[in-house]
């Protein structure tokens, strides 16, 4: 009887040796975006990606005359909120031109009148420009 009690775990140990190990499944994906698009004056941070009109981004968007990004081509810093004006988002009602896409950035704009009423992150989330503290998406 007492060989019994061995001979059954030994059989079952060496069943599960001879059984090869299963392997961990790999698993990966991408998602391609393309390039971001070209536009003097920037694109809003929502598909289909629009070029922006001149008044929409505020000066802190642009390094040396070129856009910073926005969206999924956004590579700023993480803390990042800068000016827009929602008088230029169609989203909110605009209707007036586009720039084309060969347009270029007009260095002799200087931003003087601009006037920016809500801050974004360049992501899609944005808070008032006021004192409100109100967060937006």
């Amino acid at each position: 009887m007492r060989l019994k009690f061995l001979l059954l775990p030994a059989l079952l140990i060496a069943m599960l040796t001879a059984v090869p190990a299963a392997h961990a499944a790999q698993v990966s994906f991408g998602v391609q975006i393309g390039s971001a698009p070209v536009c003097p004056y920037g694109y809003y941070d929502y598909s289909p990606y629009r070029c922006a009109p001149y008044g929409y981004y505020g000066p802190e968007w642009f390094s040396n005359g070129v856009f910073i990004g926005a969206g999924p081509w956004y590579h700023g810093r993480r803390d990042f909120y800068g000016h827009v004006d929602h008088r230029f988002d169609p989203r909110y009602g605009y209707h007036g031109p586009y720039p084309r896409h060969d347009e270029h950035f007009d260095n002799h704009r200087d931003f003087h009148d601009f006037h920016g009423n809500y801050l974004r992150d360049g992501h899609g989330h944005e808070r008032s420009s006021g004192h409100s503290g109100h967060d937006r998406h």
